[in-house]
């Protein structure tokens, strides 16, 4: 998948849901307590749009 991903940080609740879904991609950042992205210079590796989909706060944007 082209494009790059976005998390808004400010609606971020850390609710780990995107790292249960896509744990290649995404991590909790353990000092905010935020979720953010793992940098992978080929592009994501997991299922980003199912996380995108899933996220409760819709925080995470993908942009082409």
């Amino acid at each position: 998948m082209k494009g790059r991903a976005y998390i808004d940080t400010y609606r971020c609740n850390g609710c780990g849901t995107c790292t249960e879904i896509d744990p290649e991609d995404f991590r909790i950042n353990e000092n905010m307590e935020k979720a953010e992205l793992v940098d992978h210079e080929d592009g994501f590796r997991g299922q980003v749009e199912m996380a995108v989909s899933m996220c409760p706060k819709q925080c995470i944007e993908i942009t082409e």
